[in-house]
């Protein structure tokens, strides 16, 4: 019950008309950037970050979940329009929804896409307010081993499962580390500054997501620039027939119920989910001889799992402190910009702002609901603006974020510099959300793995705690050698099979 009047709260500190209008504007600008091939609500949380530092922590944070959830809603516009995902966790659309289009059910595609992500927004929000307090609850009780256990499991998760190469994704994670401990340590010695008075303090995690997500992007697109706005496909008013709602409820409840646990896990995402929903509408319909020319549950399944995991990757950040995706990375460096420490104990001393910001999504997702069925062809039509125009006004916006954090032209030169870092990166095929985690997560597993071996007095086994670290390390272990033990099991397999 005292969640549920907490909850209570949150939408009596939402409905204010100010409130209102800054979820309204957060949902409209994330939708419009979701739209937009690759800027992602990962990129517009970090160019917006320098611009709510005059704002109230509440507020700012009404928008950036607007724009959390709007990205995730508009990303679906451009896979069945453009067959060009804006997010990863939108490849799975475009393979149906494409199709759908081109045989002239966009329309259909479309509003069975905003259909069932309000419809999994909604579910996975209401598991959030479940899920959350005993999650909270528990990591109260955990100690300083075990959360750097987690630290551990954190890194190992989105450099060994999430990428495509676990070789990338660990260098990926040592950029980001190096990154991380730049600085005075808390021992007083500086590390990495290289005599640089400027970078005593460290690196700002606004100016690194700013310069690795934004300015990365833009000189990504301007090598293979475009000059010329794609062809889109005409779109009227989205709306659905009977046979359309009869096929699309079930997925829309499936793709709920994969993708807010596969959010919430430390190794989660919405890549895996919306991968598994597919299948498995796939395995499950009536009309198999659909898919691959534009079958509705093609598109149903994989957007509801789409925007459940976005609710789920919440849980972990709020609860813990640990972020599962690059948007929720970008987040937890907005709580440390108001000097805001997600984890445990944010309940407690943040109760309000979190129960705000929970209320919030339910009251964006309704606003998504309603911005996205009868504007979509006007979002279809920000799909035609050029991408020179475009991507000049993201490097301005970003030079100006940069230098609003300081004030210190230095910060213009480590944004440029961070900018061709994520180009290189980008080059090279190295994933970005390990660069992320490891700098806003490097600090603080140094500062556990510290509190750990000062309770043991520099013991190594102090960095083991309770069963929870037990069993943190032996997933973790097991993560690592997966692939070794998958070929000694295969290979007596494949020899059995070449006998027989």
């Amino acid at each position: 019950m005292d969640n549920l009047g907490n909850l209570l709260d949150g939408f009596a500190n939402v409905v204010t008309p100010m409130n209102l209008l800054i979820a309204l504007l957060g949902v409209t600008i994330g939708t419009a950037v979701g739209v937009l091939p690759g800027i992602g609500p990962a990129m517009t949380v970090a160019l917006l970050l320098p611009v709510t530092y005059g704002m109230e922590p509440t507020q700012a944070f009404i928008m950036f979940a607007g724009i959390f959830y709007g990205g995730m809603y508009g990303g679906s516009t451009t896979s069945i329009l453009l067959n060009t995902p804006g997010e990863s966790s939108s490849v799975v659309t475009a393979i149906e929804g494409n199709k759908m289009a081109k045989a002239g059910r966009a329309a259909q595609a479309l509003a069975t896409a905003a259909i069932g992500s309000f419809v999994a927004g909604t579910i996975a929000t209401l598991l959030l307010v479940v899920v959350t307090p005993p999650v909270v609850s528990f990591a109260i009780s955990l100690g300083a081993p075990d959360y750097f256990a987690l630290m551990l499991l954190s890194f190992v998760a989105v450099t060994a499962v999430l990428g495509a190469s676990r070789v990338r994704g660990f260098a990926s994670l040592l950029i980001g580390l190096v990154i991380g401990v730049i600085g005075v340590d808390q021992t007083g010695q500086q590390r990495l500054t290289l005599g640089i008075p400027q970078l005593a303090d460290g690196i700002d995690v606004v100016v690194v997501a700013v310069g690795i997500f934004a300015v990365g992007e833009a000189l990504w697109i301007a090598a293979h620039l475009r000059r010329r706005a794609a062809e889109v496909i005409p779109v009227g008013r989205p709306w659905m027939g009977k046979q359309d709602w009869k096929r699309s409820w079930k997925p829309w409840l499936r793709g709920t119920a994969y993708g807010f646990p596969f959010g919430a896990l430390p190794a989660g995402g919405a890549e895996i989910p919306t991968f598994l929903s597919y299948a498995t509408e796939k395995k499950l319909t009536r009309h198999p001889e659909e898919f691959g020319r534009g079958a509705i549950e093609g598109v149903a399944g994989p957007e509801a799992a789409n925007n459940a995991s976005a609710a789920g990757t919440l849980v972990p950040m709020l609860a813990i402190g640990l972020p599962t995706n690059a948007t929720a990375a970008v987040m937890l460096a907005a709580f440390q910009q108001y000097g805001i420490q997600p984890g445990p104990l944010l309940f407690e001393r943040e109760s309000a702002l979190v129960w705000t910001l929970i209320a919030s999504l339910f009251v964006g997702n309704l606003m998504l609901l309603v911005l996205n069925l009868p504007l979509a062809p006007a979002w279809a039509r920000l799909l035609r603006v050029p991408r020179p125009y475009l991507y000049a006004g993201i490097l301005f916006f970003a030079s100006m974020g940069a230098y609003a954090v300081n004030a210190q032209p230095f910060d213009l030169f480590l944004l440029l510099t961070l900018g061709l870092l994520g180009f290189g990166m980008r080059r090279f095929g190295l994933p970005i959300l390990p660069l992320i985690v490891g700098v806003i997560l490097g600090p603080r597993a140094e500062l556990q793995g510290r509190r750990a071996l000062q309770l043991s007095g520099g013991e190594l086994h102090g960095l083991i705690g309770g069963w929870v670290s037990w069993l943190i390390y032996a997933v973790v272990l097991v993560v690592l050698l997966w692939p070794l033990l998958g070929r000694f099991v295969s290979r007596p397999l494949r020899e059995r099979l070449v006998t027989g």
